[in-house]
């Protein structure tokens, strides 16, 4: 199956597990990846662009990475804030399963991963990061956007990784115009640019 396509709930072909060497918050770890999901050699560009220049999450609360896949975000959030709650979400299955997996295999028992519907419509988030699926389309990154970043706590701020040609800057106008009706609460800006990528930040206050 085409990697393009690891935003199907449900990935054709086997789902054959690799062992694939990354080094996550400057530890050296061993995960799985497969066929069917995001990345599956490792840690892809733009995730790392995102774990190196993004500020440390809140230390208690929810955090929220949005479209998990194996798991790179989630497990960094969970290691650098032992103490809060990282929910993991993503469509594909095989990606919930891998990230559950090698959560597990790390001693990183405060990651929860789910489906988007399985979520409490109430759980409001501290930090979200997240490298967002771009190639799923306009219409369906908008409302994958409006469904979470709204439910950032006040004082919390999430922090997107979108590719420089792919959208960047007119994704944040639009996000900013999303969210420009909630009374000012929101402010969005970029904050980076690294290896052809933007490092986008939201912030409710």
């Amino acid at each position: 199956m085409s990697s393009q396509h690891y935003f199907s709930a449900s990935p054709e072909g086997p789902f054959t597990r690799r062992r694939v060497e990354v080094t996550l918050d400057g530890r050296p770890v061993a995960v799985n990846t497969a066929g069917g999901i995001f990345s599956p050699e490792g840690v892809d560009k733009g995730t790392a662009v995102l774990l190196k220049h993004a500020p440390d999450p809140a230390a208690t609360g929810n955090l929220l990475d949005i479209g998990c896949g194996w798991g790179p975000i989630a497990l960094v959030l969970a290691m650098r804030s032992p103490e809060a709650t990282v929910w993991a979400v993503d469509v594909n299955e095989r990606s919930r399963t891998l990230c559950a997996e090698n959560a597990a295999a790390l001693g990183l028992s405060n990651v929860r991963v789910m489906a988007p519907e399985d979520i409490p419509s109430d759980l409001h988030f501290d930090t979200i990061w997240s490298n967002p699926p771009i190639r799923v389309g306009k219409q369906a990154l908008h409302d994958l956007l409006e469904h979470w970043l709204p439910r950032l706590q006040p004082g919390g701020a999430a922090w997107l990784v979108v590719q420089k040609n792919l959208g960047a800057d007119s994704l944040l106008g639009w996000i900013g115009e999303m969210l420009g009706g909630a009374a000012g609460e929101f402010r969005s800006d970029r904050a980076e640019t690294s290896k052809g990528f933007r490092l986008l930040r939201i912030a409710r206050s």
